[in-house]
């Protein structure tokens, strides 16, 4: 065993304790789940073991609840801290708020720079995630960040399978180039990417306009980063 794992600590909020479970078994690890919640739904966190001097990961996703399991994180991350944490790192697979990255509007906050200077400030020293929406979103964060890549699994997986005329899609114009990199990477014949429009006004609707690329008769995967709409 690593001197890294034996002073591990593994913490967990509510938002996937299978998944957080499933990792701490891999560690062969003992995982805390500190959060309850008030009668009135405030969210109480209190880590029933010494932090001191200790690595401290917190696992935790934010998706629905999301700003509930984001406010966990917060209060996670400030609990290690003052219990004298050595270092706290967040792995959050889901990174909520992430297509908030750029001011597309007038009168819009940017919104995962913003949730990025609150996990640092909460005590995070270290965040976690896996196929961040942007790569940008990594400098609104003043530490490391360690962005982890699916298709270390997912591109073996489908090697296996052999699938015959086979094309990468992009669901739209923005995931070109991890369409083209899952592409040449098993040899797919060629990419497609889906040409749509979405209205600001309204909430996880868009509209596809046509496909870029030749998808008539072919077997079709599409990649994609975050699946809401």
């Amino acid at each position: 065993m690593s001197v890294l794992r034996a002073i591990m600590i593994i913490l967990s909020g509510s938002s996937n304790p299978d998944l957080a479970t499933k990792i701490a078994e891999k560690l062969k690890k003992r995982i805390y789940f500190p959060c309850t919640q008030f009668a009135d739904g405030e969210i109480r966190v209190q880590i029933p073991v010494s932090l001191r001097k200790q690595n401290v990961y917190i696992i935790q996703s934010t998706s629905p609840d999301t700003n509930k399991h984001i406010l966990e994180l917060f209060l996670m991350a400030d609990a290690v801290k003052r219990a004298s944490g050595k270092e706290v790192t967040l792995v959050i697979p889901y990174f909520g708020y992430s297509r908030q990255d750029r001011k597309d509007q007038p009168r819009v906050p940017i919104s995962s720079a913003l949730i990025s200077r609150l996990l640092k400030v909460s005590g995070a020293d270290r965040i976690v995630t896996v196929d961040i929406h942007s790569d940008q979103q990594q400098g609104f964060f003043d530490g490391p960040w360690d962005n982890l890549y699916a298709s270390y699994v997912l591109l073996p997986a489908i090697k296996q399978l052999k699938i015959p005329d086979l094309v990468i899609v992009s669901p739209d114009k923005g995931g070109t180039m991890r369409a083209n990199a899952y592409a040449k990477r098993i040899q797919a014949e060629g990419i497609a990417v889906v040409y749509k429009e979405r209205d600001v006004h309204l909430r996880n609707i868009s509209k596809a306009l046509d496909v870029i690329g030749d998808v008539e008769g072919k077997n079709c995967i599409i990649v994609d980063d975050i699946i809401d709409t």
